[in-house]
């Protein structure tokens, strides 16, 4: 470990690679932190605590939503320009056949992938602002009540400039995969999960280590935090395992190995928990807009009852939806037909099975059973947020600030393996050039 730490900051390049991703995150940082005028940001507290959708947009943008800043959504419309971008390359058969074009048609898609990121940033910044204006307290402040008439132009401005900084944020991302180290999208969302965290410890404390302190509460606290322990090596050891498929090519002679094909235990990672928030949120989000209250409205009671997962209605929904988009995520990522084509084409063959159709059934085969423990992992992390506030008996903004859930923690796993993976290589770059001069 020694060795591997003076190797990398013997390597100039690598440090100045990390030296530039960490000041790129420190502007990303302090731009969450300026917040647009007029906005009354108690009340956006409180309207986050009450949507798990605009938790974890929060928690993405590093708790920029939650200081209505100029980068209140982060990076967050990017991610889902990208994974919508995927989708439409089945049914779209343009968009196909550029993902096979190579670096020509990578590029084409990542300008698609940028205008529907601009066009997602507004849609969103629209409906968080309506929801605002529509609450019978004065959430945009009291200097615009003189202009009640024209709160539309206010609407505009305000979303014009969270979309730019949206825009602002997807141009740090790609400095940052372009000069510093690591994918940059992924290592915004990692950041700003982890910028939370002593937010979470802060909420820990006050509720069981201040003023209610008593050994009840301090065996509860640690309690919690081994829980977290115990489910941060779960996450490790899940993320890291992967089912091998050997494979064999005929014209090989005897003797020489053949390959494998790997498939990870959860290949969807978070996109199929992502979905489902998003689209859980979809109705809650107009019911805001609408300024509907459950108390009195028959239609907004049950939308709550079906689409909030804090009722067990909502919870079923939720994870059905999980189970779905991981299964139709891990289809898509591993298309058995096109792994099985590509085999045959390449002269390859499963041991046991005949090239083609059979090839393509039992990678089918393989992947279901693979995704169906991938899906029980991923529903299981994503219900223990929801468990465990009601188990500890957290308020709504007491569990709006405990946001590093299962979830956030695949994707700083991830992150993290990715990103030191990145490093070893391109600090062992150098010492095979030492080598070779």
């Amino acid at each position: 470990m020694f060795n591997k730490a003076k190797l990398i900051l013997s390597n100039r390049e690598v440090v100045l690679k990390i030296l530039i991703t960490f000041a790129l995150l420190l502007v990303f940082k302090a731009g969450t932190y300026i917040p647009i005028p007029l906005i009354d940001t108690s009340t956006i507290t409180n309207l986050i605590s009450g949507n798990d959708f605009l938790t974890v947009l929060n928690a993405f943008s590093g708790g920029g939503l939650s200081h209505f800043s100029i980068l209140a959504l982060g990076i967050s419309p990017y991610i889902t320009a990208s994974i919508v971008v995927q989708m439409l390359q089945m049914v779209i058969p343009t968009l196909k056949d550029w993902g096979e074009q190579g670096e020509n048609g990578k590029e084409k898609l990542n300008r698609v992938t940028r205008y529907l990121t601009i066009v997602i940033s507004m849609v969103q910044a629209l409906l968080i602002i309506f929801s605002l204006g529509s609450k019978p307290e004065n959430v945009l402040g009291n200097s615009l009540i003189q202009y009640r008439g024209a709160f539309w132009v206010f609407y505009i401005y305000m979303a014009v400039v969270i979309t730019a900084g949206s825009a602002f944020t997807m141009w740090l991302a790609d400095l940052i995969t372009r000069h510093g180290i690591g994918n940059g999208s992924s290592i915004i969302i990692a950041a700003g999960i982890i910028s939370s965290i002593p937010r979470m410890f802060t909420t820990l404390n006050g509720k069981y280590l201040g003023d209610a302190y008593s050994g009840l509460n301090l065996f509860l606290y640690i309690l919690i935090i081994v829980l977290y322990v115990a489910m941060i090596l779960a996450v490790v050891y899940f993320e890291g395992a992967v089912r091998k498929v050997p494979v064999q090519y005929a014209n090989r002679q005897a003797g020489q190995q053949g390959s494998d094909i790997p498939i990870k235990l959860n290949s969807a990672s978070v996109i199929p928990v992502i979905f489902a928030s998003t689209i859980m949120s979809i109705p809650m989000t107009i019911i805001g807009v609408l300024g509907l209250q459950t108390e009195t409205s028959t239609g907004a009671y049950w939308i709550n009852q079906i689409f909030s997962t804090s009722e067990p209605i909502g919870i079923a929904i939720y994870i059905i939806f999980i189970v779905f988009f991981s299964f139709f995520y891990s289809f898509m990522q591993l298309d058995p037909e096109k792994i099985a084509d590509n085999l045959e084409k390449q002269g390859a063959y499963i041991p046991g099975y005949r090239p083609g159709e059979e090839t393509k059934h039992q990678l089918s085969k393989m992947l279901f059973r693979i995704t169906e423990i991938g899906a029980l992992y991923l529903v299981v992390l994503a219900m223990v947020p929801i468990i465990v506030s009601k188990a500890f008996q957290f308020s709504s903004s007491e569990a709006s600030s405990i946001t590093v859930g299962g979830t956030s923690l695949i994707i700083i796993v991830g992150v993290a393996i990715e990103t030191f993976r990145q490093i070893e290589t391109a600090s062992e770059t150098k010492e095979y050039k030492g080598f070779l001069d």
